[in-house]
């Protein structure tokens, strides 16, 4: 069960940062995919400062969204190099 809110998580984190970076989704693959890396993306960048996002599937949420933006915002730099 715990592998489907990773997914669940993933996809909703996905398409936050679609939303928030570009103005909409891509599609729900691409946005699992963007969300789960993001999360992990996040959960690195966290860790790494000493923060969390608190417990709980808000500050899953949370932390995935912020690593999915953040991993967007660099591909979208990526392609225009």
């Amino acid at each position: 069960m715990n592998f489907l809110w990773f997914l669940i998580v993933g996809a909703l984190a996905g398409w936050l940062a679609g939303v928030m970076v570009k103005g909409g989704g891509s599609g729900l693959v691409t946005n699992l995919i963007v969300g789960v890396i993001g999360a992990l993306l996040g959960g690195f960048l966290f860790s790494l400062v000493g923060a969390t996002g608190g417990g709980g599937l808000l500050g899953s949420l949370l932390v995935a969204t912020i690593g999915a933006v953040i991993l967007l915002f660099i591909v979208r730099k990526l392609k225009k190099a």
